[in-house]
């Protein structure tokens, strides 16, 4: 894409800040993330960071959108399978380096609603529903809470980061197992 002049956009520059933006958001949260920062560590400058992205929250929004939604569930014929190999997933993300601190940046007060939409979106919402469908396709009971149930299956994650306690190497099959017991299911 050419700018005013006609010389084409530098796409290195946006791949830097958005790589730099993504570090601080995980870092310093949406409220300590600024603009000046992002530039003078992407090695550029705020007004070519501006020409990209006009506000601090379209350049967050940009990052939330650069996170992979992740695949349909596996259908590999079992679905409590499915489910730990989902929860599998789930853990692998959320242990990638500053994750979990972007889950903390949703979560704060200063973070603008419109970013964490996106990130619900982008995020939450799938995830959310790659669970339910693989709930959905087994024998669980009819009458299960499945909002309750999918929630419990990310939930124990989180509130064990927060307690301070390692997760076990086994989260994603206990796990799957609570979750199934829980929708009425009994696990293989």
């Amino acid at each position: 894409m050419a700018n005013k002049n006609g010389r084409a956009r530098d796409t290195s520059i946006d791949d830097r800040i958005l790589a730099v933006a993504a570090r601080h958001l995980a870092e310093f949260g949406y409220d300590g993330m600024s603009v000046h920062g992002v530039a003078a560590d992407a090695g550029t400058t705020r007004q070519a960071l501006y020409r990209r992205w006009a506000t601090k929250a379209e350049l967050a929004a940009a990052v939330v959108a650069q996170i992979p939604r992740g695949d349909a569930p596996s259908d590999d014929g079992d679905p409590f399978l499915d489910l730990v190999s989902e929860l599998g997933d789930f853990r692998s993300g959320v242990s990638r380096p500053g994750r979990m601190s972007l889950v903390g940046t949703m979560l704060q007060d200063g973070t603008d609603d419109d970013v964490r939409a996106r990130y619900r979106e982008r995020v939450v919402a799938p995830r959310r529903a790659r669970i339910r469908a693989i709930l959905e396709r087994g024998e669980v009971a009819a009458d299960a809470d499945l909002d309750i149930v999918v929630t419990m299956a990310t939930g124990s994650w989180y509130a064990r980061a927060l307690a301070g306690e390692p997760v076990p190497d086994d989260w994603a099959e206990r796990t799957a197992a609570a979750v199934w017991r829980a929708a009425g299911g009994v696990p293989a």
